[in-house]
């Protein structure tokens, strides 16, 4: 879905700017001055990392998604379209017991719809043209029920403490091998303190520890997306819910979405395996609403 794929982007932009921060600023020297790791030292910098990362990212989340899609908010409905699409959220939104989010629509020509915000009562429904054009207003009704169940789940702050617990902890054994190599490259007598091995080695555990985590947050994002589909159910009625996702799953082929959004909006995708995706596959997801789950 987008609000995943933006809020992770955001997440890892700003981890990477506070990590080189710190060590630009020595923060990383008192982690072995003393000829030893410094492991309370060393867990706090890591919390500050990864929770600063996630945090920011989930204040970020509506402003970056709005800019990086063009998404043009509805501040006063212009035609019958804008007016039903903004009535039904008004409405939703009252049943869901939530505040009233923000309206957009984005241009692009497949079927999809994204919600983000950093709390339920200030956030953000999108829906794309793709959608508008491509589906009937009861599936339209039971997309934008979806997201308003997100929303009213509080996904995005859920998300965010995950996304922050894994940081620390991508971060902390990361600097951890970084110590590791630097001791193993360091000559006898030289000066303390980390050096471009202990750089290069950090940042090479980072990005395969980060791989790893996000298969943490990706089961996350699956496990949700059945949550949101039964809020939607409940909201839009179970057979709408079901008739917009048959309607995904018969667009899904043609999906148009670059390929580093495939994980894209209520449809989502797959990466190279099932660890990876952000999405159960639609079948899935239709049984379970089938099922009453």
């Amino acid at each position: 879905m987008k609000r995943i794929f933006l809020f992770i982007l955001t997440n890892l932009a700003v981890v990477f700017v506070i990590n080189i921060t710190l060590r630009l600023l020595g923060v990383d020297r008192v982690l072995d001055e003393s000829g030893a790791i410094n492991f309370n030292a060393l867990m706090v910098i890591s919390l500050v990392i990864g929770f600063a990362g996630s945090l920011i990212s989930l204040f970020m989340s509506k402003w970056s998604a709005k800019r990086m899609v063009n998404a043009q908010v509805i501040s006063t409905p212009s035609d019958p379209t804008e007016r039903w699409l903004f009535e039904t959220v008004r409405r939703q939104a009252q049943a869901a017991g939530i505040g009233m989010p923000e309206v957009a629509i984005y241009d692009a020509p497949d079927v999809n719809a994204f919600a983000t915000g950093w709390n339920k009562n200030d956030a953000l429904v999108a829906v794309s043209t793709g959608l508008l054009h491509g589906m009937s207003r009861d599936e339209t009704e039971a997309v934008l029920a979806h997201e308003i169940s997100h929303v009213a789940n509080g996904d995005m702050v859920t998300l965010a403490l995950i996304q922050g617990v894994v940081n620390t902890f991508v971060v902390f054994f990361s600097k951890l091998f970084g110590i590791f190599v630097d001791s193993l490259l360091r000559k006898d007598g030289e000066q303390r303190g980390p050096g471009i091995g202990s750089f290069i080695a950090e940042i090479a555990a980072q990005l395969v520890l980060g791989v790893l985590a996000s298969v943490i947050v990706m089961w996350f994002s699956r496990q949700r997306e059945f949550r949101a589909d039964a809020g939607g159910a409940a909201l839009a009625g179970r057979e709408k819910m079901i008739a917009a996702l048959e309607r995904l799953k018969g667009n899904h082929e043609q999906a148009s979405l670059p390929k580093e959004m495939a994980a894209s909006g209520i449809s989502g995708g797959g990466g190279m395996s099932r660890l990876f995706m952000t999405h159960p596959p639609l079948e899935e997801r239709i049984a379970a609403l089938r099922a009453g789950r």
